[in-house]
Order: structure tokens, then sequence, then C-alpha cells
């Protein structure tokens, strides 16, 4: 018994270690050089570099390029955040009640999410540049005879509607797992009370989805702060950089200008960002509980 015992825990051990060594290799020994570069001038063209200090950090102040792109990044994230947790909780509790062909509804939602992003880029690029423009000009609607991500004005607007159109189908996943988690007896002592549809929604249904919609404002935290292959193929950061994300700034500095070095920096700076409020989320969120 002792043998098959520790034979069974050298398989388990043995089946740890293949995922282990891919994520050291190609997770966390990139971010350490990452970092390292990030204190250096390296063009990624050769291996020579010189250290440069706290030169690309400096520069990070001063960067008209690097503001744009953070000023769209936040607004991008905002819109992905509260779009993703209100009309993922709005969509949850009507999958979550008795709607006819439920199955069916959480099948078609669901379906985005399995696309690739770049494919929906491309396939939402055509659709804004000849489709919407078509619908525009027979319904003579001026707003959509124009395309919507090649204007100024919209073109945030369009990024926004593809990234929830695909994205929102996670969080109705969590927040459906949140509502069916809530006791019956708690629901029906509410009802029973005289408690309307509204006050059970926002006095018993929303404290029990704090952690779901904790986790749901992290995962659109960093999708949006990281957004890139979206943006990528569906405008390229046009028109004239205003939907041109921090991800894809980085990208641009690293591979067309390349500034590795400084695009490191940059990317070192976002993640510490991320990091720090992740952190302040979970432990704010802890203290609203059920």
């Amino acid at each position: 018994m002792k043998k098959k015992g520790v034979l069974g825990l050298g398989w388990a051990y043995s089946f740890l270690i293949i995922p282990i060594l891919l994520q050291l290799v190609f997770f966390y020994f990139p971010m350490l050089q990452g970092f390292f570069y990030s204190f250096t001038d390296w063009t990624g063209l050769t291996s020579n570099y010189n250290f440069t200090g706290f030169d690309n950090f400096k520069e990070i102040l001063t960067d008209e390029k690097l503001r744009s792109s953070i000023w769209f990044t936040v607004i991008f994230t905002v819109g992905l955040i509260v779009g993703e947790i209100v009309i993922g909780i709005f969509i949850a509790r009507l999958l979550n009640g008795k709607l006819k062909a439920s199955g069916f509804f959480r099948t078609v939602y669901f379906f985005p999410a399995v696309l690739s992003t770049v494919t929906l880029g491309l396939i939402f690029k055509q659709f804004f540049n000849y489709g919407l423009t078509q619908v525009g000009e027979t319904l003579n609607i001026a707003f959509l005879q124009e395309n919507l991500i090649a204007n100024e004005r919209t073109a945030v607007l369009g990024v926004l509607f593809v990234a929830l159109w695909q994205g929102i189908a996670i969080p109705v996943v969590i927040f459906l797992s949140g509502l069916q988690s809530i006791p019956k007896d708690v629901m029906e002592a509410a009802e029973i009370d005289g408690a309307s549809s509204g006050q059970r929604f926002w006095n018993v249904e929303i404290p029990f989805l704090l952690p779901s919609i904790s986790m749901v404002f992290i995962l659109a935290l960093k999708n949006g702060l990281t957004a890139f292959d979206l943006v990528y193929s569906l405008t390229g950061g046009g028109p004239s950089g205003k939907t041109t994300s921090v991800g894809l700034l980085v990208y641009n500095y690293a591979f067309k200008s390349n500034k590795f070095g400084y695009a490191n920096a940059i990317a070192v700076v976002l993640f510490l960002v991320i990091g720090l409020i992740s952190v302040l989320q979970i432990r704010t969120s802890r203290k609203f509980e059920v």
C-alpha cells in the first residue's frame, strides 16, 4: 500500500512538471526579461544594449502618444467594465427566469466567445465598411451612412460595441451561476415579506452577486487595459490614433520603432497598475460580501 501511495504521488507530480515548466519558460522568464530590458535601450534587433537606468520611465511622463493612448484605454476599460456588469446581470436575470427556450438563448449569447478576436475584428471591419453603411443608405439614416470606426467621434463607441458583443458571454455565465447559488428560501422569504422585484434585486441578489461582480470587474479591467488584438484587427489604432490602446502602442514602439526597452518600460508600468487596482478592488469587495 505504501509503494502504491508513493507511486501515485509520483505520477501526480509528473503531470504537474510539464505545465509548470511551460509556465516558467513562456510566462515568468519573459516577464522577468522584459522587466530587465525596461532599464536598457535595447532595440530588439541585436544583442547589444546599454543600461539607461530610469530614463525610459522618465520618458513616459512626457510621451504625448502615450497620453492619448491612456485616454482611449481608460474610456474603453470603463465602458467595458460598466457594460459587462450591467448588461451581464440583465441578461443573466432573464436567463435565470422562466424564459421560453432559455437553453437556445444560452447557446446563442455564448457563440461570440468561441470566435477568434482577430477574426471577429476583421468581420466587423467589413461590416462597418460596407454592411452598416448600406443599411444607412437604404433606410436613409444619415448617422449610419458613414463608417463609424473611421470617424473620430464614433470610433471609440464602435470598438467598444464589438468588444462588448464578444465579451459579454463569460460575465453572463458568472452572474448566472451567482444567481442560481442564492438560496431559494431567502428569495421566498423576501417575497412573502412583500419586497418588490426591485427591492429583492438590490437587497438580496446584489449582495450575493458581489463576488461575481468582483470577478467580472477584474477580468474586464485586465481585458480593457491590455486590449490589443481587437483594436489591431478592427481599426489598427486609427483614425488619427484615436483608438490606439496602450497595448497597441507598446507593440508599435517595439516592432515598428524598434524601441524594445521603452516598450517594456510601458508594459511594466501597465502591469503594476493592473496589479494595484486588482488588489485594491478585491480588498474593497470583501468588505461587502455576504
